[in-house]
């Protein structure tokens, strides 16, 4: 084995491939929003489990002081904010303090048609879902930059690649989630620090439908919420610029609206407009 080889090997190294890097987790602090959630869970779970310190970030206390004692590992702290109001994030950043990653997973339902949002529940969800991880990762990058790693995960969804009725504003951060991530990703390049944009599809045990009420539409099958979680370490260790989280139907239909959405509108628009409108309705006390 070459002297370079081993270097790579050794503990504690992270081998590099021109500016692509491999994260050890073990030993590491990430930042986790929206932590209590389903997703938030599996994702602190999963995190846990490879060696990380986890800062978890949600609206309720006694929530994730729960979650901190239930996870494996010691050191894990509790950060309560509210990302919907103004000043939020760069307060939770503050008191983050230097950490090594930044997972994005906070967000409001925001479903339902324009007309039905108040002006204050339109600022909130574009606040938190959109607004509070770029602002977050405003402050986190300088500080990475200095030590030269670093990795942000952004949590988006499958809505960040197809649209439906009745999700104008979920589809526009979601789009607009995964835009800003790929784009810092590229700017980044070269520095040490790694960006990830994991997008979910339909997902049971948590999520949108199982707070609705609703059944995922039958025949394209779910995912779990563990399985977020392992892509979304698996987006961190190995710096992936993108993870689907769908069956494989799901991830074939979306990459047809993807390419094709006059086409897709036309197959989805009733159906699928149906389905986003008693989601919505089903979440309208969680916005």
């Amino acid at each position: 084995m070459s002297s370079q080889a081993a270097q790579l090997l050794a503990p504690g190294v992270r081998p590099r491939l021109g500016s692509f890097h491999f994260v050890e987790l073990d030993g590491k602090t990430v930042l986790l929003t929206g932590a209590t959630g389903g997703l938030g869970r599996a994702i602190a779970t999963a995190i846990a489990g490879r060696g990380a310190t986890l800062v978890l970030s949600a609206r309720k206390p006694e929530a994730l002081q729960e979650l901190a004692d239930s996870l494996p590992g010691e050191g894990h702290r509790t950060l309560v904010s509210d990302l919907a109001r103004e000043g939020a994030a760069e307060r939770l950043a503050a008191d983050a303090s230097a950490v090594d990653a930044l997972v994005a997973n906070a967000a409001l339902p925001a479903g339902g048609r324009l007309e039905r949002f108040s002006q204050e529940e339109l600022t909130a969800s574009l606040r938190v879902n959109l607004e509070a991880p770029v602002k977050l990762a405003r402050e986190l990058v300088p500080p990475m930059r200095q030590r030269g790693a670093g990795h942000l995960a952004f949590i988006s969804s499958l809505q960040g690649k197809v649209a439906f009725a009745n999700s104008s504003v979920y589809t526009a951060t979601k789009f607009g989630l995964r835009g800003f991530g790929l784009a810092l990703r590229d700017e980044l390049w070269g520095s040490g620090l790694g960006v990830s944009v994991v997008l979910p599809g339909f997902i049971r045990e948590a999520g949108m439908f199982a707070r609705s009420g609703r059944s995922a539409p039958a025949g394209l099958g779910t995912s779990s919420p563990a399985e977020v979680g392992e892509a979304v370490v698996a987006a961190i260790e190995r710096n992936r610029a993108e993870v689907e989280v769908a069956p494989v139907l799901q991830r074939l239909g979306v990459a047809l609206a993807h390419r094709r959405p006059r086409i897709a509108s036309r197959v989805t628009r009733g159906a699928a407009g149906r389905v986003a409108d008693e989601v919505a309705r089903g979440q309208k006390g969680e916005r």
